[in-house]
């Protein structure tokens, strides 16, 4: 069945947030940037701790993160179709492409190299919930003693450091070992900390999750090139 992206981006990018029915913030580029009372209290809201999960989702402490890398929607120009995710490692940030120039921005953690870094394209070809982390045999080689221990993997939960969900991301049918992925670091977004994997806030990794079908497109781009913001 083909993927149906024009449904997938009717109406506010923040329609999706949480877990009940709320007013849709304007939390768009044009709002402004210093934060004001309303922008703070919908930001709470949409970062707010989630109810219904399996294990505890705590709402983000917004004053570890830097504004720009709070979730919004923006003016991005892009010849990618809508429902296409783009990661700019270089800007930190990841986009979901909508229709009219538009895209929903992501504040993102990087790896914390420029070799750890996948480029190119890709596709989702899985997703999960809660899922279970393995380190790569990269990572235990690099620092055995503390991801030795986990070389048999993580049951997901509290503690695992994918959150509560994960997407895939294969090329040409083999499974590229990179993801986005929620984490519990939520002040390392906006920097380069990660073993290779794009991080989001909980909260944006669960939006995102929410918007995008197993074989979306993902577009990752050079560690040099700028948004089309």
């Amino acid at each position: 069945m083909p993927i149906d992206r024009r449904r997938l981006l009717l109406g506010s990018p923040f329609l999706l947030s949480g877990c009940v029915t709320r007013p849709t913030p304007d939390l768009s580029s044009q709002a402004p940037a210093n934060r004001p009372d309303m922008v703070d209290a919908d930001y709470a809201s949409i970062y707010a701790a989630v109810a219904g999960e399996p294990f505890p989702v705590p709402a983000v402490d917004l004053d570890e993160i830097e504004p720009e890398f709070l979730r919004r929607e923006v003016g991005y120009r892009s010849t990618e179709p809508p429902g296409t995710v783009i990661v700019d490692p270089a800007e930190r940030y990841a986009y979901l492409v909508g229709e009219r120039g538009r895209a929903i921005r992501y504040g993102i953690g990087v790896g914390k190299e420029e070799g750890f870094n996948f480029r190119g394209a890709a596709t989702i070809a899985r997703k999960a919930q809660w899922p279970r982390w393995t380190p790569t045999p990269d990572m235990i080689r690099r620092e055995p003693q503390r991801y030795g221990r986990y070389a048999g993997g993580l049951a997901g939960g509290t503690g695992n450091p994918l959150g509560p969900r994960a997407l895939y991301l294969y090329r040409d049918g083999r499974d590229t070992l990179y993801r986005l992925h929620g984490t519990v670091e939520p002040w390392t977004i906006g920097t380069m900390v990660s073993s290779g994997c794009i991080r989001l806030l909980n909260q944006d990794i669960l939006d995102l999750y929410r918007r995008v079908p197993v074989g979306s497109r993902v577009v990752v781009l050079g560690s040099n090139a700028g948004a089309g913001v």
